[in-house]
């Protein structure tokens, strides 16, 4: 069985879990694969979208069934979690839509608004045309950049195109993780000032 046939039977499925998982990386990969004819445009956005609106509700879940457990309050006493209540209370709505779009509240912030009083079916909705917006935005990104991504590809690695993106893939990954690793620091700094 060749790579792109697998990649063409599990691809969607491997995106669906990338954008619970990990986020805008396997999202943009989904529509770098969609630029390729790997997998199919719209098949891609709507993995992206399944994906983040099931992580998100799983944490939204989480955080309302469990809120008085050790776990969740450990995760409620770091300062990103404090910073994320603060903001939800000021503008539920705006944050709700756009918390995905955060680095370094990314995750927790389901959390955060599943232990406050903010109703599951106004969650849910608003989640749905976040991750709508999101996952539509973040493959139309891989897609519409394609051909300026493949041709960095092609001019690294000619004879394996696949390999190639498999590369930017990780290379994508690793900017995007230090960015975030970068960035929490920055806020734990601020946070805790010596």
């Amino acid at each position: 069985m060749s790579i792109e046939t697998l990649i063409a039977q599990y691809g969607l499925a491997a995106i669906f879990l990338g954008a619970g998982i990990e986020g805008e990386t396997a999202v943009v990969t989904g529509g770098l694969l969609a630029h390729q004819d790997l997998l199919p445009l719209w098949g891609s956005a709507a993995a992206a979208i399944a994906g983040s609106f099931a992580a998100d509700q799983l944490f939204f879940l989480a955080g309302r069934r469990y809120r008085d457990t050790a776990r969740v309050r450990r995760i409620a006493a770091k300062p990103a979690f404090a910073k994320a209540l603060d903001t939800l209370e000021r503008h539920p709505t705006i944050f709700i839509l756009g918390f995905r779009f955060l680095y370094g509240l990314r995750t927790i912030s389901p959390i955060a608004i599943g232990t406050s009083h903010v109703p599951a079916r106004t969650f849910m909705a608003l989640n749905a045309i976040s991750a709508a917006v999101w996952g539509v935005l973040f493959t139309g990104i891989g897609y519409l950049f394609g051909d300026t991504l493949l041709d960095a590809v092609h001019s690294i690695m000619p004879k394996h195109k696949l390999v190639g993106v498999a590369i930017l893939a990780i290379v994508i990954a690793s900017v995007m993780a230090v960015i975030r690793y970068w960035r929490g620091r920055r806020s734990n700094a601020v946070a805790s000032p010596r």
